[in-house]
């Protein structure tokens, strides 16, 4: 049933709940977060700065609306709801109205895009499903370990860590992984057209929601009733929590304001690999003598400032942004004591993300949303392992304490 103490209380006349903040790491967040804006400016130039604030805007939405795939795809699998994956895939497919005409432009302002495409093949696979698996024991996909680890969780703080070791890691082997069975990328666009692509795409997500719609009413007899918000207006906004719905929508224009202004789509584990490599050079281990690291994008990330690379800036204003996020919201409170087991979770968790991503071309953000968003046919195969994946990680749950299955 819904909680409908909100709308009795503007019914009634009675006052909402009062907006209140950490006025402390409110002021000190947003010093920070302007600080590094003005830095990036000076350091590099205003369109990274633009970058990063794009960041800053997806952090604010990412923590307020709790929008996370890990949780998302767990209470799928758990408890038989589904409102969560429904609006990811929402999301997606408003995404993908604009990204397949937009690449089927090539250059629709001038400068040319590319979408986040990538083989079908073995590496992929084996990639997704160690990042699902490493998702529930890590708790947090690649976008949901920034936002919580900004917002102040220790533990994903050991997600974080990890999440780059696993990354780093996986760049050392994935030229090996490259020799492995594979078909060349494969773009729905291009195979049936702009349209086509979208019509497919649409279809396709259409079905995925359709099943989604089915395991519940089986289990539930209803779909789950959305609640009303206890906040409303600017308090709401400050505090959230922010709808679903409008979040996943939020997000898909940021995606493609993310593919126009960087030339191409959200991702993340890209800027965990370039921190790692970066740490790695630091400690005098030659990271620049990999395969990887002599490509043309890795090795131009590599060679120049961190804040030159676009994932890396877009990161640090996710991480900045939510702890913003947090402290508006009155919940900035990281917490220090963490279960032993559950952080050895979190650093196997994290370390199965970072090379499963590597191995995948993307996490959750560059090959699930922005793959399947671009047409590419990676993204499907990488949204199936992962999800199986995903399902033998919350069987591994309780091996560390975890909450995993529920007990017949």
């Amino acid at each position: 049933m819904a909680d409908t103490s909100g709308a009795a209380a503007r019914a009634q006349g009675a006052p909402m709940p009062r907006f209140t903040f950490d006025r402390g790491p409110a002021a000190i967040c947003a010093v920070i977060f302007i600080a590094v804006a003005l830095v990036i400016a000076q350091a590099v130039n205003l369109h990274q700065m633009v970058v990063y604030l794009i960041g800053g805007v997806l952090g604010l939405a990412l923590y307020h609306a709790s929008f996370g795939f890990t949780g998302g795809w767990r209470r799928m699998a758990v408890e038989r709801r589904g409102r969560g994956m429904r609006a990811q895939l929402l999301m997606i497919a408003v995404a993908a109205i604009a990204f397949i005409p937009l690449l089927a432009v090539g250059a629709p302002l001038g400068s040319p895009i590319v979408g986040a495409l990538a083989p079908v093949g073995v590496s992929v696979l084996v990639g997704a499903l160690m990042f699902g698996f490493g998702m529930q024991l890590g708790g947090g996909c690649g976008s949901g370990t920034l936002f919580t680890a900004g917002g102040g969780s220790a533990r994903m703080l050991v997600t974080l860590a990890f999440f780059v070791l696993g990354a780093l890691v996986g760049t050392a082997h994935l030229p090996m992984w490259l020799t492995l069975p594979a078909i060349p990328p494969v773009g729905l666009g291009a195979v049936f057209g702009p349209a086509g692509g979208v019509i497919v795409t649409l279809i396709a997500l259409a079905l995925v929601a359709l099943v989604t719609v089915v395991i519940e009413r089986r289990a539930h007899g209803a779909l789950e009733a959305i609640s009303a918000p206890t906040r409303t207006g600017w308090p709401r906004f400050f505090h959230g929590p922010w709808p679903l719905v409008g979040t996943g929508i939020l997000l898909a224009g940021m995606n493609v304001v993310t593919l126009l202004v960087t030339g191409h789509p959200w991702s993340i584990t890209f800027g965990f690999g370039v921190w790692g490599a970066k740490i790695a050079q630091a400690f005098g281990v030659g990271v620049e003598n990999w395969a990887f690291w002599n490509w043309p994008g890795p090795a131009r990330a590599l060679h120049n400032s961190v804040l030159a690379d676009d994932t890396s800036v877009m990161n640090f204003g996710i991480l900045i942004g939510a702890a913003l996020a947090a402290a508006l919201a009155g919940k900035f409170a990281p917490r220090v004591r963490v279960p032993i087991a559950s952080l050895i979770a979190a650093a196997i968790g994290g370390i199965l993300m970072g090379y499963g991503a590597r191995l995948a071309f993307g996490c959750n953000i560059g090959a699930l949303f922005s793959g399947i968003a671009s047409g590419s046919l990676h993204g499907w195969l990488w949204f199936a392992a992962a999800f199986t994946g995903s399902l033998l990680g919350i069987a591994a749950r309780p091996i560390f304490g975890l909450d995993g299955f529920k007990k017949k």
